[in-house]
């Protein structure tokens, strides 16, 4: 399985969102990082990817971006090839 990590909040409906397509997608452990009242952690990952607002997902490493692009990985077909490689 691939290994994801997703930078968070608990306050984030886009990083909820965003959980619930990758269990749709069988994913069941990820590695989270939470922002919420740690503004250096969220300046670490500003400083990876760019961005400020989360989520922020990587799988197996790479940066497949937010929760937008995330849905738009998988509606072109993308996401489920990139879980599958480990």
């Amino acid at each position: 399985m691939a290994h994801v990590i997703i930078y968070s909040s608990d306050f984030c409906p886009y990083c909820h969102r965003a959980k619930a397509l990758l269990r749709a997608r069988g994913v069941t452990d990820w590695e989270e990082i939470k922002v919420d009242g740690r503004p250096d952690i969220r300046a670490a990952m500003a400083q990876r990817v760019g961005r400020t607002s989360v989520p922020q997902i990587f799988i197996n490493g790479q940066h497949v971006g937010g929760c937008d692009d995330l849905h738009a990985l998988d509606a072109r077909g993308g996401l489920e090839p990139l879980l599958r490689a480990a």
